[in-house]
């Protein structure tokens, strides 16, 4: 089937307009938008996420908690002041299963790409880590420096669901390369995480009280890590019920 072609400009890409009484030639919306969808492409994010923008969060349901709103405002201000006021700032966004850390991460970078002409890419923490351990095995022709340098150099980066991954010394050290890489280069970096942002606590156990206590974002990273997170993030905590429990649960329907 053939694409359509573009009625303002015909298919040239171009269109004249005119400026201080000259006519002068701009890209027509169809190249910009073309641009932006291809910008999109390379953000890789997951099919399961595309529908994912800053206009599809949801904050009016009737559990939502305020917390999911005021994030959702801060997103808006944050695209809104990209590049320049942000300044390789990124964001560390907190909070339980299913309060919509995700979505809004993936809204955010959606509209950076789309409004601001950023650069972006999408990873999942687990799945970065898992590339990077593939490209030590002997059958591979993928170097750690191939999986890694997308991620060191990406405009707008964000890594999902940080602290996901069993802490061993070799998590530490690879998450350490990442996130001083960036910070070094003032890069921005969205990251979500199912931890509380506290330091170690020394992992599950009792909290005195024979209450059981969960891990922290320190137990899972590192304290030298998440400070480094408390530099190069302005921290957004979200709270709230889980919105796939409650109000999205998967059916026939």
């Amino acid at each position: 089937m053939a694409a359509e072609v573009c009625t303002i400009c015909e298919g040239a890409g171009l269109r004249i307009v005119e400026r201080d009484g000259r006519q002068v030639a701009e890209d027509c919306v169809c190249r910009v938008a073309e641009r932006a969808a291809r910008r999109l492409r390379r953000a890789a994010v997951p099919k399961r996420y595309e529908h994912c923008t800053l206009e599809s969060y949801d904050t009016g349901f009737p559990s939502s908690h305020k917390s999911q709103g005021a994030a959702l405002i801060r997103a808006r201000k944050f695209v809104e002041s990209f590049p320049l006021e942000t300044d390789g700032t990124g964001l560390l966004l907190t909070g339980s299963i299913g309060v919509g850390k995700t979505h809004l991460a993936i809204g955010i970078l959606n509209a950076l790409v789309v409004d601001r002409g950023a650069t972006g890419l999408f990873f999942d923490y687990r799945d970065l880590l898992k590339q990077v351990q593939n490209s030590y095995s002997p059958n591979t022709r993928e170097t750690e420096m191939d999986i890694l340098r997308p991620v060191f150099d990406a405009e707008v980066l964000v890594l999902d669901e940080l602290g996901a991954s069993k802490p061993t010394d070799w998590v530490w050290d690879t998450v350490a390369h990442i996130l001083n890489t960036r910070y070094n280069d003032r890069r921005t970096t969205i990251i979500t995480t199912n931890y509380p942002n506290l330091p170690p606590l020394g992992g599950i156990g009792s909290d005195g009280a024979g209450r059981l206590r969960e891990e922290t974002l320190g137990d899972r990273i590192g304290e030298r890590m998440r400070s480094r997170l408390q530099e190069m993030c302005v921290v957004m905590e979200m709270q709230g019920e889980d919105f796939r429990q409650k109000v999205k649960r998967a059916s026939f329907a």
